[in-house]
């Protein structure tokens, strides 16, 4: 029977023991993920196209649901099989928490954040730890399980080069990951980080089909063959093919033919949705009003620094950021060095509509974007 290489002991470690519950703690993982403030801001912010007039198009918050049941439903069936035992509490607080540490406005918040950050790179899946880990409750974080967080850190479903995954040969050392170089230290990661294709990739085919970028006709009929012509078609196809083709292995992966078609998915969607010429020059227009907003803050802080002074200015966009400074005391002991951090970690947990209400007041422009 295929299990996780390593002991409950690291899977079940928290950064600050708590005692068990009734909940038991995966569980327990999920229900402080959804009460969480982190989780909540979801719902305003874009998966992949910012449509806030448009209450049909999927939101972070949705995705995230999205790939949290798809996992669950993989470990179901793998289990179910007789030769898997995995944890589904465990796929199902992954599969919530991965996306956390997401910028507004998506993907390109993320590119929009490390223009003003370079060299460095902002990463939502390295945010999303410091999100749980020393962000939330004020710098208490969430204090969530060793599983929780390495399956958040190494979910990375953008990666395409891979397709049968196993847990990494030896534990991840959390604080150490920089990149997404790395495998998860569970099957349950693996799970989570093959769900986010899953959810993602249909999914985006039918927003764009609302949006009006594309037809339903102008999707390959190989893709409507051996896929679906539904969103939900794909995901019963791809979890159905995921569990018969992992079960009788030690590995998570789609069979030869699904991979070769997810892959034709993926190049769809880039060149006649993620790509489209108009998005792209919305891009840009996005890129340059996330600078403006860095710089604003940026100079504010400079001017203020860790003082109460930001009650004497006149715009609320700029006494709500003394806010946070304040309340994150504890967190940036005062270092005025971290700058470009607390104004990262600043703009990274806003909403869209937060953000294009702060450019508005700070910067003085009104935008809509629609991408």
């Amino acid at each position: 029977m295929n299990k996780n290489p390593f002991t409950d002991e690291l899977y079940k470690k928290r950064t600050h023991p708590q005692a068990p519950d009734i909940r038991g703690e995966y569980f327990r993982d999920v229900t402080k993920i959804i009460h969480s403030q982190p989780f909540r801001r979801l719902k305003s912010k874009t998966q992949v196209f910012s449509s806030p007039d448009n209450d049909h198009i999927c939101t972070r918050i949705e995705h995230v649901l999205h790939v949290s049941t798809i996992a669950v439903s993989v470990c179901k069936g793998l289990n179910e099989s007789g030769n898997w035992r995995l944890d589904e509490e465990m796929a199902q607080a992954i599969g919530l928490a991965h996306d956390l540490g997401h910028a507004p406005f998506g993907h390109e918040g993320e590119r929009a954040i490390s223009l003003k950050i370079a060299p460095a790179k902002f990463m939502h899946e390295i945010n999303g730890y410091r999100v749980v880990e020393r962000l939330t409750n004020y710098g208490q974080g969430l204090n969530l399980t060793y599983a929780v967080k390495d399956g958040m850190l190494c979910h990375c479903g953008e990666d395409f080069t891979s397709n049968a995954l196993k847990p990494t040969a030896t534990p991840n050392v959390l604080e150490k990951i920089k990149d997404r170089s790395h495998l998860p230290t569970t099957y349950e990661g693996c799970v989570v980080r093959l769900a986010d294709k899953i959810a993602y990739l249909g999914r985006d085919i039918e927003d764009a089909v609302r949006e009006k970028m594309i037809t339903p006709e102008d999707v390959p009929a190989v893709i409507k063959r051996e896929l679906g012509k539904k969103n939900g078609e794909i995901i019963n196809t791809l979890v159905l093919d995921l569990v018969d083709n992992s079960k009788n292995t030690d590995a998570i992966g789609f069979s030869k033919e699904k991979f070769e078609i997810i892959n034709e998915l993926r190049k769809f969607n880039y060149e006649n949705i993620y790509n489209q010429s108009a998005i792209s020059q919305q891009k840009e227009v996005l890129y340059q009003a996330m600078g403006w907003l860095f710089d604003f803050f940026t100079m504010l802080f400079k001017k203020h620094g860790f003082t109460k002074d930001y009650d004497k200015e006149q715009l609320r966009v700029s006494r709500n950021f003394g806010h946070y400074i304040q309340s994150m005391a504890s967190v940036y002991k005062g270092d005025e060095s971290l700058v470009k951090l607390i104004v990262t970690d600043y703009i990274a947990g806003m909403t869209d509509i937060y953000a294009l209400n702060a450019i508005k007041e700070a910067v003085g422009v009104n935008l809509n974007f629609n991408f």
